[in-house]
């Protein structure tokens, strides 16, 4: 965001400190309250601002919480089917090699029915960057296991909590990401606080930054909330991510071929 310093709000005596985002469409949301996909939206937006990219950004969204994600984002964008977001980025990233292509998928959609699409492309050094947000559910369709749920958790396919010897434990991304040689950096980030949050946007600057020096793969995992499918609060969702989540995600870079690794939990 840039500083106004000097302006001041009419009729209010204030002074304006930033200016909204010109990468991010103002309009009404439709995520739930206490989601942080509103967050992510804007780490995402600031970062293509802030590396000058937004006008030959193109992203590729496909099904989930994140259906509309186009709707947001004042770049070019395109829907893929569920689960085959790095499959269509592979595509156009190939077939425009000057843009710079991202993905923004949830854990349904990228660790289930898009593991293969998603893993074949980071081996094989694809040059996309991929926005993994992990809310340990599927949002959308009616708070079913996702392959992120956590041992014990409750959801509405596995009613007696989630169970290891039946239904296997969560899926770590950031780690499977970070043993394939065509990945350039892989990091895990959470979104429940301001200092996180922080940390979140220097990882996803370095997961563009890898795309645009044609170093290859560049992954970055979001912990996030979902307080309607959790059955809490907003503010008991965020202590949920921090007491329950990160012990099981651990936050950090796993993977940085740059040079220039940073750790990603601030």
């Amino acid at each position: 965001m840039q500083a106004q310093e000097a302006s001041l709000c009419p009729g209010q005596g204030e002074k304006l400190v930033f200016d909204v985002n010109p990468v991010l469409n103002e309009r009404q949301t439709h995520y739930c309250p206490g989601c942080h996909h509103g967050i992510a939206h804007r780490l995402v937006s600031e970062v293509l601002h802030e590396l000058g990219v937004a006008q030959r950004a193109i992203l590729v969204a496909a099904v989930g919480c994140a259906t509309f994600t186009y709707d947001y984002f004042n770049v070019d964008g395109l829907e893929a089917p569920h689960g085959r977001a790095c499959a269509v980025a592979t595509g156009v990233r190939r077939a425009r090699p000057e843009a710079v292509v991202f993905t923004y998928q949830g854990d349904g959609d990228m660790a289930a029915i898009g593991m293969a699409e998603s893993l074949h492309a980071a081996n094989r050094g694809e040059k996309i960057t991929s926005v993994f947000i992990n809310n340990a559910v599927y949002g959308m369709t009616g708070g079913q296991m996702a392959p992120t749920t956590l041992v014990g958790q409750k959801t509405t396919t596995c009613r007696a909590g989630r169970n290891m010897a039946t239904e296997g434990g969560p899926v770590r991304m950031a780690e499977i990401m970070a043993q394939l040689d065509g990945v350039a950096y892989s990091a895990r980030c959470s979104l429940h606080s301001v200092k996180h949050v922080r940390a979140a946007k220097k990882a996803l600057t370095r997961a563009f930054e890898v795309q645009m020096q044609g170093l290859g793969f560049g992954f970055v995992e979001f912990l996030s909330g979902c307080p309607t499918n959790w059955h809490m609060d907003p503010v008991a969702a965020n202590r949920r991510i921090a007491e329950a989540m990160i012990p099981v995600f651990p936050l950090g870079v796993y993977k940085d071929t740059s040079g220039t690794e940073e750790a990603a939990h601030g």
